[in-house]
């Protein structure tokens, strides 16, 4: 099985271990990525602040890429790219008119309706079918993650069709109760973690992850789970101080999904580069005899 694949800018830079971990897990899936050629930026959260127009364009032209393939679904791991695209998408729908100015600059035209998914639909559908169950070699016993969606992955500016509860989503626990880890029942799954603000509003943003951390803690989480590049930064380089600011003495690992999938296909932690957490991810790995 094929799937077309857009990395995102995150992928290739400071995440590059969840671009590594995906094509490790969805190549023992038995699912191909094929990363789109000479894919450009989504514009992520600046551009739709900035211009709409090319917040619009930046992901169209990917969507043309992606349609070239001839492939019928493309998988977006990061959540602000894959709301960039589902959104530009929808607009364009909507826009002949839009949709008629942007591809009239393109070589490759948005043309009909390649389906875009999170990496949470792509392998939700793996839990249901018991192929992930087929492929896992442990049980992730003792992992008691707070599964972290942040504001973007079912959140949108427009009326676009969620995948799941809006207010309550369940595929990351889903994907994890599937390789026996339990998640635990938390208030700040959806909130926002200031994404980037934690560059140009640090305090505002130290605030906001310091509410999430907290509430994990006392849920009695012993790590997170994201699918999010910038939402795994943030909680997991800026942890220390946050918990120092506000008093929260007990720091948590921050896991993507598929460093979780992967432990439990019986990957090595280092190939997939756990071992590159600014908070330890390791140790609690090692405390639980799950490496």
């Amino acid at each position: 099985m094929e799937i077309a694949y857009y990395p995102g800018c995150s992928l290739h830079a400071s995440s590059e271990l969840y671009d590594i971990q995906c094509k490790m897990v969805f190549r023992n899936l038995d699912v191909e990525l094929k990363e789109i050629e000479d894919w450009n930026c989504c514009g992520a959260t600046a551009a739709s602040k900035m211009n709409d127009f090319l917040a619009v364009a930046l992901p169209a032209r990917n969507l043309g890429i992606a349609a070239a393939t001839g492939l019928s679904e493309i998988v977006i791991p990061c959540s602000s790219c894959y709301s960039r695209t589902l959104v530009s998408q929808k607009r364009l729908s909507c826009d002949p008119d839009l949709k008629n100015t942007i591809n009239a600059e393109l070589i490759r035209k948005v043309e009909g309706d390649i389906k875009v998914s999170s990496i949470l639909e792509v392998l939700k559908p793996k839990v249901i079918s018991g192929k992930i169950a087929e492929k896992a070699k442990k049980k992730l016993d003792g992992l008691k993650p707070a599964c972290y969606y942040g504001c973007l992955l079912t959140r949108f500016p427009c009326d676009v069709e969620v995948p799941d509860d809006v207010e309550n989503p369940q595929g990351m626990e889903t994907v994890c109760r599937a390789l026996g880890a339990a998640p635990v029942d938390w208030s700040y799954k959806t909130d926002c973690c200031g994404a980037s603000a934690s560059v140009n509003d640090a305090d505002q943003s130290q605030l906001l992850m310091s509410r999430i951390m907290k509430d994990a803690v006392a849920r009695g989480a012993n790590c997170f789970v994201a699918t999010c590049p910038l939402c795994q930064f943030n909680l997991d380089a800026y942890q220390q101080k946050v918990g120092e600011k506000y008093g929260i003495e007990k720091q948590l690992p921050v896991y993507f999904i598929t460093e979780l999938i992967g432990l439990s296909m019986g990957f090595d932690p280092i190939e997939m580069q756990v071992d590159r957490h600014f908070t330890d991810a390791m140790g609690l790995l090692k405390e639980l005899k799950l490496i």
